[in-house]
């Protein structure tokens, strides 16, 4: 379908500018009419390839996206009508590819579509968990509850990724600086000894022979170090999208000592919750788990997933598959199967998700005040060896002149 670029005025005089998807100009204008703008400007929209956006992944930040929600909820309970909520939200969202796609989808609905329809067109946006509960909340009449059970749901979800999140980071930049010292150590300042020890003709301890021999490498053979890093980095990534290699990774990830069983935990919290939102909102159970798969992300999650499916078309309950498998304790599994039998799954899957969104957010607070000191060790460790292995060897050439 054609897009048009516009710019209107108001009644009030506030000027409106965006794109509009219509399958001719004439209906493009008489939609822009509808909302009472005066339009004074309205192009067939033709991208290239220096306009058109590129985006990888989801292009909405999880904050914009959480925030549209919660307010999208707000307004809908104040009475406000869906479509006049989006044109609204539309206009003060601080994310572009959001608002671009609530000005199509505002445009899509006055056609008479309806919203899960609408926002259908713009899934790397709107997610299908989204899309979904959407679209049950329109069959079941009960909007204001779904929006206000989804903006619940990601605020939830984002505010455990970031506790995740930021137990990760402090490693990985840790990390990070080792490597940068260490290169800088090996390339800068290694070298400067060499010659020294070179001319004085001193017998060098055998630490000290390795960081030179390596320093030198580095220096003269840098191009095999740098072909060696991209091999690893490519043959990583290949490993990571083989159909063994992710299975083997996304069960590295739940077994890791350590960061496993917060990855655990974290994935638990995110497959009842997700879980939780949906069944609560009638969205079919079998369509349910299909989406929870896609949101957990993880192969090993995945694999006990589809055997829940595959149990649930065989009239056995949801909870037998997970019984079996070592991802999810008995909590979970008791808790599930509790729900089953009293008809309240989707309470039993809320107060699973929170008891493990508690316990994820105790787990990084304990991990933090645990790593902060190894780390630091680590780094002094590394560093301090590279630098032991300089002194050794002088301090016994002082020694020897004393």
């Amino acid at each position: 379908m054609p897009q048009y670029t516009y710019k209107c005025k108001d009644l009030q005089g506030k000027k409106h500018k965006g794109q509009i998807n219509a399958p001719d100009k004439t209906t493009a204008m008489t939609e822009l009419k509808k909302q009472k703008w005066i339009v004074y400007s309205l192009k067939e929209y033709n991208p290239t390839l220096w306009s058109t956006e590129i985006y990888f992944g989801n292009p909405v930040k999880n904050k914009h996206f959480i925030i549209f929600c919660r307010q999208l909820s707000a307004l809908t309970r104040a009475g406000v009508s869906i479509v006049e909520s989006i044109r609204v939200l539309a206009e003060q969202t601080e994310s572009k590819p959001l608002k671009k796609a609530l000005t199509s989808v505002s445009a899509s609905m006055l056609k008479g579509n309806s919203f899960s329809h609408s926002a259908s067109e713009y899934k790397q946006i709107f997610p299908p968990i989204f899309i979904n509960m959407i679209r049950a909340g329109e069959e079941s009449g009960n909007m204001e509850d779904t929006l206000d059970r989804l903006a619940t749901y990601f605020e939830k979800a984002h505010y455990t990724k970031e506790k995740v999140k930021s137990a990760m980071m402090y490693p990985m930049i840790v990390g990070l600086i080792s490597v940068i010292v260490i290169i800088y150590l090996m390339n800068f300042v290694v070298p400067r000894f060499v010659g020294v020890f070179e001319d004085l003709g001193t017998e060098l301890p055998l630490i000290t022979k390795l960081v030179i021999s390596t320093s030198d490498s580095m220096q003269a053979q840098w191009y095999f170090w740098l072909i060696g890093i991209i091999v690893i980095v490519v043959g990583f990534q290949l490993f990571k999208r083989s159909k063994l290699g992710s299975y083997i990774l996304d069960y590295v990830k739940l077994k890791m000592p350590v960061f496993g069983m917060l990855n655990q935990k974290s994935m638990i919290a995110q497959m009842s919750r997700t879980l939780s939102s949906l069944y609560a909102s009638s969205v079919p159970v079998l369509q349910s788990l299909t989406i929870v798969e896609r949101v957990v992300d993880n192969k090993v999650i995945g694999n006990v997933l589809n055997e829940s499916k595959d149990s649930l078309r065989k009239g056995l309950p949801l909870s037998e598959p997970l019984k079996k498998s070592w991802v999810f304790p008995p909590l979970v599994t008791q808790m599930i199967a509790i729900g089953e039998e009293t008809g309240t799954l989707d309470e039993m899957l809320g107060k699973v998700a929170e008891f493990y969104e508690k316990d994820v957010e105790n787990l990084v607070d304990r991990l933090k005040s645990l790593l902060e000191p190894l780390l630091i060790l680590m780094l002094t460790g590394v560093v301090g060896t590279i630098i032991a292995a300089i002194l050794i060897p002088m301090l016994s050439i002082y020694s020897n002149l004393g």
